[in-house]
């Protein structure tokens, strides 16, 4: 049975900000971090009013905005229980596993595919090899708390790293086993789009046939300009959104 989770919070009363979004905003932010992980549950409305001296409305306005965001459910005879966090990963060159690792996430990996196969159009065109030439295709479903994630899809040239069979893959990002075989990686090229789930791509990320996706494609380069690997990656949205900041033109 998930486990009730102690909270503290502090509260301004003195500021501009509503008591609901300073109680809302720290208890996402809880969730965002892993203090509070998918299946705990929270003390029920009238307790958490009377602890932190708050009106219970003033309470159930906090959760219900998290309700909304899809962070909170209320489940009859159990109470309000987390469900998951959305990640925000910034626009950087970086891996999934590695940002979800600093959020404090619990990254996990499973591998589904790790073999050499004959190089598709796309895939030569990205990493600068003739079309049919032996790439290697490292295949993973990455997960967050054990609630899967994406699905990665990785082309590399043949004997760029040695990955181990693929046991390496579930211990580590795929960006830290390249920079600790002493490959730099210095720029990327990447696109990012959306469309529906198939039904197998559902089935595989826990999500219904049709669901939004966000899709991702880089081409990543080391610092002699070498294209060193090519991802086709899926993303569930109602999990995951890309974070990034922009700038004026001057």
């Amino acid at each position: 049975m998930a486990k009730q989770q102690p909270l503290q919070f502090t509260l301004d009363r003195g500021s501009p900000v509503p008591l609901y979004f300073q109680l809302s905003q720290q208890l996402e932010a809880a969730i965002e971090q892993g203090r509070l992980a998918p299946g705990s549950l929270l003390g029920n409305e009238i307790d958490l009013a009377g602890r932190l001296g708050l009106s219970r409305p003033t309470v159930r306005q906090a959760i219900q905005s998290l309700v909304d965001k899809g962070l909170l459910v209320r489940r009859r005879g159990v109470g309000t229980q987390v469900v998951h966090s959305q990640i925000k990963r910034p626009l950087e060159l970086s891996s999934l596993y590695d940002d979800l690792d600093a959020a404090g996430q619990k990254p996990a990996t499973r591998v589904l595919r790790h073999a050499v196969e004959p190089a598709s159009a796309q895939v030569a065109a990205a990493l600068g090899v003739a079309e049919g030439a032996d790439v290697l295709l490292v295949e993973r479903l990455r997960l967050a708390h054990g609630e899967p994630m994406a699905h990665l899809r990785n082309h590399l040239p043949v004997g760029l790293l040695e990955l181990e069979g693929g046991e390496a893959l579930e211990r580590s990002g795929l960006y830290r086993l390249m920079r600790t075989a002493g490959i730099t990686l210095h720029s990327a090229r990447q696109t990012i789009g959306a469309r529906a789930a198939t039904a197998e791509e559902g089935e595989l990320l826990a999500e219904p046939e049709g669901a939004p996706l966000l899709t991702m494609e880089r081409t990543t380069f080391d610092d002699t300009g070498r294209a060193v690997e090519f991802g086709s990656h899926l993303y569930r949205a109602s999990r995951y959104s890309f974070d990034f900041q922009l700038l004026a033109r001057s």
